[in-house]
């Protein structure tokens, strides 16, 4: 079986990468980090004019409809490129929730916006640390006279909470039942309040409900299910941008290595820097098999998804962390300043490891579904 991307997929990956080489250099990367703004706005407008954005909705709801392997394709060259931009909450996430649940009328005010890159999404689940549940939710929902729901309750550590246009927001509407909701941020009973992270390029806030008028995203108590669904798709799209980060920092880490001479010789020949690439290497490596098999997987909606999509999950995280970290290493002591750009792949693989929850819940998610499919 042929796991590798078609010709067209990897032409549009070139194309992605020449496009990025020119508008999201390290350069551009640091006036985010450095500055007020929390994203790359003429960035983000760019991808979705080139339709980039677009590449999973469908084109009944304002996108290209390709699927979701050119979606992952462009995802690797984000991650490479640490672009300063909300899409794995805005696509990753909240495009993909109004995909699996969405009413046509909520599909039809939101896609074609983050398709466009004229709105940011966000995926506002967790209210402490540990695995989102109905135990865990302290956020509620309480019926209003338009049909809609009045939310109350906060939620913390919302990527790109503080910019976003909507919300995706899960709440309990009964005991032990948990919803999703739509919010549309710029209404009343919304306080955001930003917060600081270890990679400013990637905003994030907390949000505080306070009878929020919120409409419900899918059946009355499927909350939990759909997010089970959604965060599949996103574990695959998210690995490979931070596939792609891995690999960044394993080639930059290679090129140092082999410019750098101490004694006469490159430092890519000593044994201690040699062990470091190829342990970076190996770990990528198998990153990228894990991810080939998920993003397989979610192309063809087999059953193997949950899976694939943990392994990729982990396999990722594992990737990037070490790349970066050991690339770090191999440039030593000039890799710890802020001239050169390795703390930028560290600060990122270090956000994104976290962001869809913590390594330790998708390693007990892979190790429940490989014993026991059915329970998981």
């Amino acid at each position: 079986m042929d796991f590798d991307f078609s010709p067209e997929q990897k032409q549009l990956k070139d194309q992605v990468r020449r496009y990025l080489t020119d508008r999201c250099d390290s350069r551009a990367v640091r006036v985010i980090l450095d500055g007020p703004e929390p994203y790359d706005r003429a960035l983000w407008r760019g991808l979705g004019e080139l339709g980039y954005l677009g590449a999973s909705i469908p084109e009944a709801d304002g996108g290209l409809g390709l699927g979701h392997l050119e979606a992952c394709v462009i995802g690797e060259e984000l991650g490479r490129a640490v672009a300063p931009v909300p899409w794995d909450s805005s696509i990753a996430q909240v495009a993909e929730c109004l995909v699996e649940a969405g009413t046509a009328a909520q599909r039809a005010r939101w896609l074609p916006r983050l398709a466009a890159g004229g709105a940011v999404g966000a995926l506002a689940l967790a209210e402490g640390a540990g695995r989102v549940d109905a135990g865990s939710i302290r956020c509620t929902a309480r019926a209003s006279g338009d049909g809609g729901a009045a939310l109350s309750g906060v939620k913390i550590a919302v990527a790109d909470g503080d910019v976003a246009d909507v919300a995706v927001v899960a709440a309990l509407d009964a005991p032990g039942s948990v919803s999703l909701y739509l919010l549309d941020l710029d209404g009343s009973g919304v306080v955001r309040t930003s917060v600081r992270t270890l990679d400013p390029t990637r905003s994030h806030a907390t949000l505080a409900f306070d009878g929020a008028i919120a409409e419900r995203l899918g059946a009355a108590g499927a909350g939990l299910a759909i997010l089970e669904r959604v965060l599949d798709r996103a574990a695959v799209l998210v690995a490979f941008a931070q596939l792609g980060g891995a690999d960044r920092a394993l080639e930059t880490a290679v090129e140092y290595a082999q410019g750098r001479f101490a004694f006469g010789r490159p430092i890519g020949s000593l044994q201690a820097v040699k062990h470091l690439l190829a342990d970076m290497y190996v770990s990528a490596t198998l990153a990228r098999s894990n991810c080939y098999w998920a993003a397989w997987a979610l192309a063809t909606g087999s059953s193997e998804l949950p899976v694939a999509a943990a392994s990729a999950r982990v396999a990722a995280t594992q990737a990037y962390q070490l790349c970066s970290r050991d690339g770090l290493q191999v440039h030593g002591g000039m890799g710890f300043t802020w001239a050169l750009d390795c703390h930028l792949h560290y600060r990122r693989s270090n956000l994104l490891a976290l962001s869809l929850g913590g390594p330790s819940q998708w390693e007990d998610r892979l190790v429940g579904l490989l014993r026991d499919p059915v329970a998981a």
